[in-house]
């Protein structure tokens, strides 16, 4: 089996066809125009051909090489998580005429699509308080970057406010997006592991756009959302909150608090961790803004005799209209993704989201107050938080104990320092609903284990070097 498709006699029909027309007659004329030093002059040095058989064997050894939450005892976070996800949603999602089905450009063949966006732009706005939803974005850090554009064509400002509580890669998307645009970007700095009025208060003025905060933050903490909204609103700017979307089983809604943006990822809501995606991007805002939101938008009609129906009310990006009028360049909505949070929160309910974030706080703050009891690790806030909490340890860069905990069968945290130099010695750890006392007691032991051994090779070694003095 050859790895390109093509035969001798078919790229030979090919170039006759090419030459007939006056193109170039073979292979080396049509590359002509690359300089041969840049040309690779050898066969790829790739393996030969395998079976069906072996290629299956070969890429299910590929595929054991990696950790995940089926083969060891989560605690990752940092804007993924080990949510669980109802049988429902595999089942509801998978049929046929939502997975194989594209963009519904044709309202008079999508109708269920365009009712399933409906509904899905229906909950994220009752979710997060806000007006308007538009059908989904790609994932939370692009829907970040897209609602500070947003705030940007809303105000006449170039300059944006990022909190350092808020998830640095958001951030750096963020920075990407505007890099060339003549806004200036400014992180303000928090201390404590959330950011206070005052911090913002100085570094804001009457020439921010907009502010971008997080809820709960990136370290897990409860911010003064509302508080904070009140700065950025005395002067003009706009807020933009990530949130963390089963974190509104239990805290205000960030419409509730004055917000004017709202972005999460909704990977939490029905979607697996998948190796990092694909994720959802949510972005919801006040109903004034509509005209300035980034994606499609779902609207609710009737049609000629009177029947409730579906169509895309507002598809304002550069395929749809002029290029100065698109408010993006947003090309589609994670729409099986969309469906599958629509699914999740539908069968979950107001009473049973409250059930799930009540869990993931209840066993957050047992797992915290467990992992305390090891004198290798304190806390590095002093803050309430919902699902996760940042540790540190006493041994230094937590590299070494992630990699011996997952020997042990952990994935123990996410280490902080890539990030945040100042916290190179911090490990940030998340508790979902899924997360049993039995495992999370295994997590502190591993952890006091790994401890005790290395305390006593210290004593073994110290000994041994008095002995030889």
């Amino acid at each position: 089996m050859s790895y390109i498709p093509h035969t001798a006699d078919d790229v030979r029909v090919m170039f006759e066809a090419i030459r007939s027309s006056g193109g170039p007659g073979d292979m080396e004329a049509l590359f002509s125009g690359i300089p041969a030093a840049c040309r690779l002059q050898r066969p790829l040095e790739i393996p030969a051909a395998l079976d069906e058989m072996a290629l299956e064997a070969h890429m299910r050894e590929l595929a054991g090489r990696n950790a995940s939450p089926a083969s060891a005892v989560c605690f990752l976070g940092g804007g993924a998580y080990d949510h669980f996800v109802p049988a429902v949603v595999d089942q509801l999602s998978s049929r046929g005429e939502f997975y194989t089905s594209y963009t519904p450009y044709q309202a008079e063949a999508s109708q269920g699509n365009l009712q399933v966006y409906f509904e899905y732009q229906s909950l994220i706005s009752t979710l997060t308080g806000m007006d308007i939803s538009n059908m989904s974005l790609y994932d939370g850090g692009s829907a970040a970057a897209e609602a500070v554009l947003m705030a940007l064509s809303v105000t006449p400002r170039k300059k944006v406010l990022l909190s350092s509580t808020a998830h640095p890669e958001y951030r750096q998307v963020i920075e990407t997006y505007l890099a060339n645009l003549g806004v200036e970007t400014v992180t303000v700095q928090a201390r404590g592991g959330v950011l206070s009025t005052a911090e913002l208060a100085e570094a804001i003025d009457d020439s921010t756009a907009c502010v971008l905060l997080q809820q709960p933050n990136f370290f897990g903490c409860i911010e003064q959302i509302e508080a904070l909204t009140a700065v950025a609103h005395s002067v003009g700017a706009l807020v933009v909150a990530a949130v963390d979307p089963v974190s509104l089983g239990v805290l205000k809604r960030p419409g509730d608090c004055g917000v004017d943006i709202v972005v999460a990822e909704g990977q939490g809501l029905g979607n697996y961790l998948a190796y990092g995606g694909p994720y959802l991007g949510i972005l919801a805002c006040r109903e004034s803004f509509v005209r300035r939101m980034p994606g499609r938008l779902t609207g609710q009609t009737q049609d000629r005799r009177g029947n409730r129906c579906w169509v895309l009310t507002l598809q304002t990006r550069e395929q749809h209209i002029r290029r100065e009028k698109a408010t993006s360049n947003v090309c589609t909505n994670q729409g099986l993704l969309a469906l599958r949070s629509s699914i999740h929160l539908a069968a979950l309910g107001p009473q049973g989201l409250f059930e799930v974030a009540t869990a993931c706080l209840a066993k957050a703050t047992y797992a915290r107050q467990r992992l305390l009891t090891s004198n290798r690790l304190s806390a590095a806030f002093d803050q309430p938080f919902f699902k996760e909490f940042v540790i540190r340890d006493a041994h230094g860069g937590p590299d070494a104990l992630v990699a011996e905990l997952l020997s042990a069968g952990y994935l123990a945290g996410v280490p902080l320092g890539r990030w945040y130099p100042e916290l190179d010695d911090c490990l940030l750890v998340a508790v979902t609903e899924k997360r049993t006392r039995a495992e999370i007691d295994g997590l502190a032991e591993a952890i006091h284990s790994i401890s005790s051994t290395l305390t006593t090779s210290n004593h073994a070694q110290h000994s041994i070097h008095q002995t030889a003095l």
